[in-house]
C-alpha cells in the first residue's frame, strides 16, 4: 500500500513542492517490498557472526517495516529490545550518511558491528572504506541522523 501511496504522489508531483515529497523513510526498505534487511534476520548478525535469511513464520512489523527471523527466539530478542538490534541509520549505507550526508541502500551481505551496533554498507569496496576510518565516519553519521532523511 505505501509504495501505491508513493507512486501516487509521484504521479501528482508537479502539483507538489519539492520538499513536499522529498521525506525518505526512516528504515530502508526496497521499493518493491517492506521488507527490512531485505529479510535478513538483524538478530543472527549479533548471536551467529553472519547474515541469515529470515523466515515468514517469524515477523514482525517495527516502525512502518517488516523484519523476519530465523527462529522465535531471534524474534522474541527483538521484540523484547528492538532498539538494540536495529541497524543504525535505519539500515541506509552508513558510509554513504556519514561521508556524503547522502543515503544510499545498506546490503546485509556487506555489514559490520562495532561496539554493540549494526552497521550497514552499499558493496565490499564501500564497507573497505568504511572500516578504514569508522570510528570518525560514525561520528559525522550520528550528527547527520536523521536530518539526511529529508
Amino acid at each position: 500500500m505505501k509504495r501505491l501511496f508513493i507512486l501516487l504522489l509521484l504521479a501528482l508531483s508537479p502539483f507538489f513542492t519539492p520538499s513536499a515529497i522529498a521525506k525518505e523513510d526512516p528504515i530502508y526498505t526496497s521499493f518493491f517490498s517492506d521488507k527490512a534487511l531485505s529479510g535478513y534476520d538483524t538478530v543472527a548478525f549479533f548471536t551467529q557472526g553472519k547474515a541469515v535469511e529470515g523466515q515468514s513464520q517469524f515477523q514482525t512489523r517495527y516502525m512502518d517495516a517488516d523484519w523476519y527471523f530465523s527462529s522465535q527466539a531471534h524474534l522474541d530478542a527483538f521484540l523484547a529490545d528492538p532498539e538494540k538490534y536495529v541497524p543504525q541509520y535505519g539500515g541506509y549505507c552508513a558510509w554513504a550518511v556519514g561521508a556524503k550526508n547522502t543515503l544510499a541502500p545498506g546490503n546485509p551481505k556487506h555489514w559490520s558491528v562495532h561496539q554493540g551496533k549494526l552497521y550497514l554498507n552499499y558493496d565490499a569496496s564501500v564497507r573497505k572504506q568504511w572500516l578504514a576510518d569508522r570510528d570518525a565516519l560514525i561520528q559525522l553519521a550520528d550528527q547527520r541522523w536523521p536530518a539526511v532523511l529529508n
